[in-house]
């Protein structure tokens, strides 16, 4: 039989609104209360490592469980190395230090992302370049890419130069999009046929694949994020990952102030930064690494009710995972047709959250944001608008595949 929200779905943006919220309540139930986009859970041994922290008195940067976070998360992702530092875009100013970008290098990064991935390139000095997206994973398109770098670098003095702008291009950043592994294998031949190093932004990724390898492992460097929203959270952290030794000691180094090792004197051997990890934060980490794969699995489950959900209802799909790849569906979305407006999609968030189901859209394109309204970028860049006019966020957090709202 169907269900009387699918019925009223095809009668407008009012009643296509009124079957979503019903879609989300079939799925989570009545929401008495705020439902959150996502929330941590400590139901671990949080408690007792932190609690070890404060008896032992180790709670600043230095201590075990700093030590034991990097070995678990390199052991986890397969990464040789990781390096954990206080949140994800400390991570990724180090990813691109490491790779050589300079100030007044230009990085290509991708026009939906989350505004921080952008802001690590401006930290250096350097320039931002934004391109578009593929719809089957919303992460780089490499295809366009591949033709767009084609046309826009020249080589000169041995350097990967923008013939428009005059300034060297010097990495690529692709972004994992809410989990969902971007097009790595592709963009990986991308970037070495344009001799461009691929420094990967996995913030929303811990726990996704492609062909069974973890997102953060294609890159020659990748950044990780903990922040209180993402599926494994050390209240605010991140981590640098990479499987060149030579890197990792060398970020180790960078977010420890660039100090020389020494039992007592102070000296520092170039401009460094004070990134390091809490051992309080890293103890969470722990914990919380511990009931990952118990995470992904729970969201994973979340996902696929919501996709049955909403597979009746006309004028959306849910977004699912792209092909050879599984997913940590850090956030779960929905997608409108093509043809909606953004009137449409701000109809549909108002009645979700006056329901009590937290919802947004994706974040605002870098390109359209005031302080990158002069960056460099692609002329087309019309999935991403797409995109950004028509997905919606629903509530992600793990717990919610096994309790009622």
């Amino acid at each position: 039989m169907t269900p009387a929200y699918v019925q009223r779905a095809t009668t407008g943006t009012v009643a296509r609104a009124d079957a979503v919220v019903a879609a989300v309540q079939s799925v989570l139930g009545r929401a008495e209360k705020f439902i959150p986009l996502h929330e941590p859970e400590f139901a671990g041994r949080e408690w007792e490592y932190v609690k070890d922290c404060i008896d032992t008195g180790w709670v600043s940067s230095a201590g075990a469980y700093v030590d034991r976070f990097e070995r678990d998360l390199a052991a986890y992702t397969g990464a040789g190395h990781a390096v954990a530092v206080v949140n994800g875009t400390a991570a990724l100013h180090l990813a691109l230090l490491l790779v050589g970008v300079r100030g007044a290098d230009e990085v290509i990064v991708p026009t939906l992302t989350f505004v921080a991935t952008a802001n690590a390139v401006s930290q250096i000095g350097a320039v931002p370049h934004f391109v578009d997206v593929s719809m089957p994973a919303l992460g780089l398109d490499a295809e366009k890419l591949d033709h767009y770098l084609a046309d826009v670098l020249v080589i000169q003095g041995g350097e990967k130069i923008n013939r428009i702008t005059g300034r060297r291009v010097a990495a690529v950043v692709p972004m994992h999009t809410f989990g969902h592994p971007a097009q790595m294998e592709k963009l990986a031949e991308v970037c070495a046929r344009h001799g461009l190093p691929m420094v990967e932004d996995a913030a929303e990724s811990l726990g996704s694949t492609l062909q069974g390898r973890h997102c953060g492992t294609f890159g020659v460097v990748a950044a990780l994020s903990f922040n209180g929203n993402k599926i494994v959270t050390t209240g605010g952290g991140g981590a640098v990952l990479t499987s060149d030794a030579g890197l990792a000691k060398r970020a180790k180094h960078l977010s420890t102030t660039a100090k020389k090792p020494h039992a007592w004197l102070y000296d520092h051997d170039e401009i460094g930064f004070n990134y390091r990890m809490p051992n309080l934060n890293a103890a969470l980490g722990c914990a919380q690494l511990e009931r990952i794969d118990q995470f992904v699995e729970e969201k994973r489950q979340l996902a696929k009710a919501y996709e049955t959900a909403f597979s009746k209802v006309d004028g959306l799909k849910l977004f699912h995972e792209p092909p050879r790849s599984r997913s940590n569906y850090w956030l779960t979305a929905i997608l409108l047709d093509a043809a909606a407006d953004i009137a449409e999609r701000d109809e549909i968030l108002q009645r979700l959250n006056a329901a009590n189901y937290m919802a947004r859209p994706a974040w605002t394109l870098m390109h359209k944001l005031e302080p990158y309204l002069s960056a460099p970028r692609m002329q087309d860049l019309s999935v991403a608008e797409q995109v950004e006019r028509t997905l919606i966020n629903l509530p992600s957090s793990p717990r919610l595949a096994r309790h009622k709202a």
